[in-house]
């Protein structure tokens, strides 16, 4: 018995090495050049957007000796998702509002910082966002970057200087920006967020040089006359029914956008259709494109080239914005040219690029709105009932995704795709919410956990020939950070619960971590000065995770653990400052004096929802991009309460005004906040045995 499994484990040992072998041959075969050399210039590490770096000083056998080579401070930051870019020795990244940094990628020093200043020049477009921006764009000694009211600036790569700013969106509309911009060619490329309100989702291209608007695509049809003549949306417009373009159609291209020089093409993943309910925005019918699809366009005019639709007739918010990689595969023993995509909806695609049709998609994980995708359609085979038409139903995975904005690494060395992944289904139902449910889109969502590793994510390796995982680390927490293949056989990735960690790209096992105080959501990059390797990371925990902190608080504090930028190398002995652990004890403030009305409570409950992005759902608060409120002394006081949320004193760092509130309304979301605070408060009776 003992010989038989040595003879095997040999046999695989072999195989394993002829398939990496393989692997390797195939990626040096393709005339793509694949991953980011010296430098990190644009997301993704290149115009493939692979998340892989060719430098190998770091490898397996040494990353063991990875030190912190020095750390940057960001006081006044929150959220942090930005994935920087470095170019000649400088790193440029964007902050929780756009503001830019220019840093010395030596020293750690900042050489200049932009403000957009959103709070003072569109103050209304702050109630659409969390603090989230996820980085800039580098082309020709300018940098690009978007505030979140959807200005898009180019600034000096040297000094910071603007040199010209332009609205992408209209000031009075629900559209915002929170993704990166792309370069290509003489242009740089920009889409926006809206889709959750009904907005008609597009994307524009401007002259890098001077602003001017050179193309712009739309994802959805508007009315008849603006569809009138335009083959594209005369062809998306019969896929809608009633008169949707009164009642919303979505698309919005918030994230995902790569360019391909092979073919001269855009490629764009847009979000998801709004309102969610199909029947209310399309009553009768239809695949309501381009929602919920790839869309290739050719890059000079921004004409329509072929779309996929991964989603038709969107029903559960599962956007395709999410990173997209281009690739050769040998798949066949032929060499195939492909886009590949982990959206939110839990399958893994594999397209051909030059003509948009399907090789092969495959789950990733748990996935129940859905049994397959026929191959030969394109179609998904849904599950029986899941449109919710009979009532609430249960369904994998959530509107979170298996997916989300964080990137995947496509490493050609081990032919395997390094997936952040999520777990955790909702229920969805039309009509009354319940206290614990979001209301949104004409829907109501409620969080499903019934598996032992429902509300926890994990790290995929997969192999998108075969369709299959390679390997898989699994992590207790849920909403973790975008990941970097190298040359050197490592994967890199952050995970909430503040450790940043390398792996070995063929099997997993991790090498080397380090506590980086504080919850990482963002991709790490590499880049090379003077022949050495740097690996960088924002540590900065927050985003999104407000909206879902019942599953995705880990115990992080707002303004309590230093936002920071961390720069690692071989032999690096630089020491973080300590910083206070997390941890979920709720430190309540109160006042027993104060004598509070079970009705304001129930009304100030029904009002906080409008908070509940930034300070977190029920009260509880993930530490970004927004306190916990219960722990708040300002929020202790009625006037300073009313200072804040009324007259906008802390716009700048910020929390918007909301000035449409009533002081009575005002006071009962105060009211709200001192019960929550006094619960808190409240010793839980001890258990009986």
């Amino acid at each position: 018995m003992g010989w038989t499994m040595t003879r095997r484990s040999a046999l695989l040992a072999v195989a394993a090495l002829v398939g990496l072998a393989m692997y390797r041959a195939a990626s040096a075969a393709a005339p793509e050049t694949v991953g980011a050399a010296a430098d990190w210039p644009s997301y993704g590490g290149d115009t493939q957007q692979t998340g892989y770096s060719r430098l190998d000083e770091l490898n397996t056998s040494n990353v063991a000796k990875l030190g912190l080579e020095w750390a940057l401070d960001l006081p006044g930051e929150v959220s942090l998702e930005a994935t920087p870019l470095e170019v000649d020795g400088v790193i440029y990244f964007t902050g929780s509002y756009a503001a830019v940094y220019a840093v010395d990628a030596a020293t750690g020093k900042i050489l200049w910082k932009f403000d957009p200043q959103t709070w003072k020049f569109y103050p209304q477009k702050m109630h659409f966002g969390f603090g989230a921006n996820r980085g800039a764009a580098y082309a020709d000694g300018r940098v690009f970057a978007a505030a979140l009211d959807g200005r898009l600036f180019a600034l000096d790569a040297r000094t910071g200087k603007v040199l010209w700013s332009v609205e992408t969106v209209d000031p009075k509309s629900v559209q915002t920006v929170t993704g990166a911009p792309r370069t290509f060619k003489d242009k740089v490329i920009i889409g926006n967020a809206g889709a959750d309100f009904g907005a008609r989702g597009y994307v524009t291209a401007y002259d890098a040089a001077t602003g001017r608007q050179a193309w712009r695509f739309y994802t959805a049809p508007g009315t008849p006359q603006e569809n009138r003549g335009d083959a594209a949306m005369e062809r998306a417009a019969a896929t809608w029914q009633g008169e949707y373009w009164k009642t919303g159609t979505g698309g919005a291209v918030w994230d995902s956008i790569a360019y391909d020089s092979e073919f001269n093409r855009i490629y764009i993943g847009t979000g998801n259709a709004g309102p969610y309910d199909p029947s209310v925005r399309s009553p009768g019918g239809g695949d309501n494109l381009y929602t919920a699809s790839i869309v290739a366009l050719d890059a000079d005019t921004g004409k329509y080239v072929w779309h996929y639709q991964v989603n038709p007739r969107d029903a559960w918010d599962y956007d395709c914005t999410q990173p997209m990689v281009l690739a050769t595969l040998v798949i066949g023993g032929e060499p195939r040219k492909v886009l590949m995509q982990a959206p939110k909806n839990g399958f893994f695609y594999v397209l051909d690029r030059r003509t948009g049709k399907l090789i092969s998609a495959a789950k990733i994980g748990k996935v129940t709105w859905a049994d397959r995708i026929d191959i030969e359609t394109g179609r998904p085979v849904e599950a029986q009932g899941i449109r919710y038409e009979s009532g609430s139903v249960t369904l994998w995975p959530s509107s979170l995704g298996a997916h989300s904005w964080q990137e995947m690494a496509y490493s050609p060395l081990t032919g395997l795709v390094y997936i952040p992944y999520m777990q955790v289904g909702m229920r969805m139902f039309r009509g009354k919410p319940g206290p614990d449910d979001i209301s949104v889109g004409g829907l109501n969502i409620g969080w499903a956990e019934t598996g032992r590793e429902d509300g926890k994510g994990a790290l995929i390796a997969w192999d998108p020939v075969r369709q299959r995982a390679r390997w898989r680390v699994q992590f207790a927490t849920l909403w973790n950070g975008g990941t970097l293949a190298t040359a050197g056989d490592l994967v890199f990735q952050g995970t909430a619960d503040g450790y940043f960690s390398a792996y070995d790209a063929a099997s997993g096992r991790r090498l080397w971590r380090f506590n980086a105080g504080l919850g990482i959501i963002a991709a790490p990059i590499s880049y090379s000065m003077g022949k050495r390797q740097y690996v960088s990371v924002l540590v900065g925990y927050g985003g999104q995770a407000a909206i879902a902190s019942d599953i995705m608080n880990v115990g992080w504090k707002f303004a309590v653990q230093p936002r920071r930028l961390l720069t690692f190398a071989l032999g690096g002995k630089a020491v973080l400052a300590p910083s206070a652990p997390p941890t979920l004890a709720v430190n309540a403030v109160d006042d027993p004096s104060l004598q509070l009305k079970q009705a304001d409570v129930a009304a100030g409950r029904g009002l906080y929802l409008m908070c509940a992005a930034c300070h977190g759902r029920n009260l509880v608060s993930t530490g970004a991009p927004a306190p916990d409120l219960r722990e708040s002394h300002l929020a202790l006081s009625p006037q300073s309460f009313w200072s804040v949320v009324h007259d906008g004193s802390l716009i700048q760092y910020g929390m918007p005004r909301f000035e449409a509130l009533t002081r009575e309304q005002a006071m009962q979301i105060y009211d709200y906040i001192r019960a929550g605070a006094r619960q808190a408060l409240t010793p839980r009776p001890a258990s009986s045995h």
